[in-house]
């Protein structure tokens, strides 16, 4: 028996069509429409999950998401990304998005292309809406004529060349999204800034607490669940402002603490291990040796 509030899981575009009141689409695999010309309908499902990717733009958004710890309207056009099998839910009653347009496009579209392996390299499909791309007038323009391309592209007569053609769109419109998100993170240094000293502060109670004891060594997710931020947003973002992914950026300040314990104490390596979170002493030193090119004894050997 289905469970009154298990979520509707949509099959194909052509079904998301039928659901926001669209035509029969043009192409079974890819299909581009504008906001204003759907109509949710109070049959459509609140709760869903859908076997494509949706690239977004959404204007005139009568609302406010929460973006690190502020909030930033949707007057101007925004971008979110979704990947397959993704949990969404939508509110009747909630506000949309007045207008803008979307991109839907299936995986088995992309088999036989590089893009099948790649499109996971582009990590804002698991940033969460609060991670949203804010565009400028320009940008928007950019990614507006490129889909406006594939729309126009796969309108027309399909052929030998469609295909590729779709797929060199998508992988340019990925390759701006990429740039613009890059930009973002400069732009927004104030709400970056602010998550990178609350990760500080974070990581500075693991090592100068009992949490490693606890807890064991922080992961990249449990970090980014205490930052309220996906994990592959706190990644980019870090390696931005910082040169480093978050697993970088939590290992090297475990090297700190290590070399801190190996210069100021007599505990051994396998006590500072346990210290440190680590299961193995062999761990610790394999990560030491990796990020300082000396074993833990070596660099305490160098301070006699």
């Amino acid at each position: 028996m289905k469970k009154e509030n298990a979520p509707y899981y949509i099959s194909s575009i052509q079904e998301q069509h039928q659901f926001w009141g669209l035509p029969k689409p043009k192409h079974p695999l890819v299909s581009v429409f504008r906001i204003e010309d759907t109509a949710i309908q109070d049959s459509s499902p609140q709760h869903y999950s859908f076997c494509y990717y949706s690239i977004a733009i959404k204007k005139n958004f009568d609302g406010k998401v929460k973006y690190g710890q502020g909030y930033y309207d949707f007057n101007s056009g925004t971008m979110s990304f979704v990947s397959p099998n993704q949990l969404l839910r939508h509110d009747l009653g909630d506000p949309l998005p007045a207008e803008g347009i979307i991109l839907f496009f299936h995986p088995d579209f992309l088999i036989g292309y590089p893009l099948t392996k790649t499109i996971k390299d582009y990590g804002f499909f698991s940033y969460t809406l609060s991670e949203a791309l804010h565009l400028s007038e320009q940008e928007e323009m950019v990614i507006e004529n490129i889909l406006k391309n594939i729309e126009t592209e796969y309108q027309s007569n399909i052929d030998g060349f469609s295909q590729d053609v779709i797929i060199a769109q998508i992988e340019l419109l990925l390759q701006y999204c990429n740039r613009f998100y890059n930009r973002q993170f400069i732009t927004r240094k104030p709400a970056n800034h602010e998550i990178l000293i609350r990760l500080e502060t974070i990581l500075h109670d693991y090592f100068n607490g009992e949490k490693l004891l606890v807890s064991g060594l922080p992961t990249v997710l449990k970090i980014a669940e205490q930052l309220n931020v996906s994990p592959n947003y706190l990644s980019d973002m870090l390696r931005t402002i910082t040169g480093q992914t978050t697993q970088q950026y939590i290992h090297n300040k475990l090297i700190e603490k290590a070399k801190e314990y190996l210069s100021t104490t007599r505990l051994t390596v396998s006590e500072i291990a346990y210290q440190l979170g680590f299961e193995h002493p062999q761990s610790l030193n394999k990560l030491f040796k990796n990020k300082t090119n000396l074993s833990p004894l070596e660099y305490r050997q160098s301070f006699n």
